[in-house]
């Protein structure tokens, strides 16, 4: 294995695609986290501005997701191209026979080229990293679980690149087709998320483990469980079809066959994996949270609740009660089910009769109905369905915020200088001792 490890990282190293993603990471990095404490920095008032936003902010939303976001952009455009090389080049150069013959099997040789991506991925993190110590210097404030959270979406993010791509090289005939195949993934992805967001149903919940939506819910602060599996599922999927399609003395027929068998393997794994309820919120301002009164009480209720929902997918006020209502719900109650009961997606013709607007919650025999999507209006409305006494209402405990004190200076020179320049050299120094040797 530390052997296979040593010549994945000198492929990594000779490959021109990842020399140009560490070239253009650092300034991609630099320009989202840049603009965002610019940003962040005038909501707090600085530089004789006026404060208003200062209470609430939040550095998760105002800095740590922009500047990370530069890497859902490269792990979409740019690190596909080096993983897809790390297999076409051996398979057009005829190495991969060599290795075929090899003493350690398949599963060894794929498990070598994916930590030596995973190496080569946490290395193009150094930018980020020094945007986090550049925000700890300016006085920033990072709470750890989010960041955690947050960093955890992203390596998911780019297993799943990793497996896709690797799949896409090893049943491509080369490396153009392998790139292709990957970025109609991608827009595939990007296209059921627009058609899931007017329909709803299943959709939605194929949708909601596309690569981006996805990465959304670290984002928000979210911790899922089903999401961290059915990502963790799909990666391994990927490498598990590359080692279908790898072997060079398998035909076609048997190819397909084993294909088949995975998909008829990781299927039902998928499926179980989407049902699990387990989630936690590590935000700190409990953004996916209700009051912990209300959860106290809430979790009184043992019974399955049912709802319905007379409101079309392409109603704000459906985006509303998903956010800030029957997605909380979710985490905390045994059992929701949700019923869309509208019959148009903007809700543009819905006749008068149809109760459009209405959100009607059955719990134990019992109905009610609420057109509200106002988080205490529709507690209250649980409470009475549900028998149980409503938590007094505790005084203050909302969140700071964590304005900035003072304004941000010196990141530019290092992201837009520095780093490329460091990379450059790394990079001539590198190549030219191998075309050497």
């Amino acid at each position: 294995m530390l052997w296979l490890l040593a010549k994945e990282s000198r492929e990594l190293l000779a490959s021109r695609a990842f020399w140009l993603l560490l070239l253009m990471i650092g300034p991609l990095v630099g320009h989202g986290f840049i603009t965002a404490v610019d940003s962040y920095a005038e909501a707090s008032g600085i530089g004789g501005g006026p404060a208003a936003l200062a209470q609430g902010l939040s550095p998760l939303d105002g800095v740590l997701v922009p500047a990370f976001g530069a890497y859902d952009l490269a792990v979409t455009l740019l690190f596909p191209f080096v993983a897809i090389r790390l297999v076409s080049a051996e398979k057009a150069s005829g190495a991969w026979k060599l290795m075929l013959q090899a003493p350690v099997g398949m599963p060894a040789m794929l498990l070598a080229k994916g930590l030596a991506l995973l190496g080569a991925w946490l290395l193009a993190w150094t930018p980020g990293l020094l945007a986090l110590i550049l925000w700890k210097a300016y006085g920033g404030w990072i709470y750890w679980p989010e960041l955690l959270n947050l960093l955890l979406g992203h390596l998911l993010r780019v297993l799943l690149s990793c497996g896709v791509a690797v799949a896409a090289a090893a049943m491509a005939n080369g490396a153009a087709s392998a790139a292709i195949a990957t970025l109609g993934f991608t827009v595939g992805t990007w296209a059921l998320e627009f058609v899931a967001a007017g329909r709803g149903g299943l959709l939605a919940t194929l949708a909601s483990y596309t690569p981006t939506a996805a990465l959304r819910v670290f984002e928000q602060g979210q911790l899922s469980l089903a999401t961290v599996v059915v990502t963790a599922a799909l990666s391994l999927a990927g490498f598990a079809l590359a080692a279908v399609w790898l072997p060079t003395r398998r035909g076609l027929p048997s190819r397909l066959a084993w294909s088949l068998a995975a998909f008829l393997v990781f299927t039902p794994i998928l499926w179980g994996a989407a049902h699990l309820r387990a989630a936690w919120d590590l935000s700190e301002n409990r953004r996916n949270s209700f009051p912990a009164a209300d959860e106290a009480a809430l979790r009184q209720i043992r019974r399955p609740l049912r709802v319905i929902v007379f409101l079309a997918p392409e109603d704000p006020r459906l985006m509303d009660l998903d956010r800030n209502l029957l997605g909380k719900l979710a985490r905390i109650l045994p059992r929701v089910d949700i019923e869309n009961a509208s019959h148009s997606r903007a809700g543009l013709f819905e006749k008068a009769g149809d109760h459009y607007g209405e959100v009607w919650y059955q719990l134990d025999g019992r109905r009610a109905m609420s057109r509200s999507t106002t988080e205490p209006i529709v507690l209250e409305t649980l409470y009475r369905l549900a028998g149980v006494e409503p938590p007094p209402r505790a005084a203050g405990g909302e969140y700071p915020g964590h304005p900035l004190a003072v304004r941000p200076k010196g990141a530019a020179p290092l992201f837009y200088a520095l780093w490329p320049l460091a990379v450059a050299l790394a990079a001539w120094v590198h190549l030219k001792d191998r075309n050497r040797s």
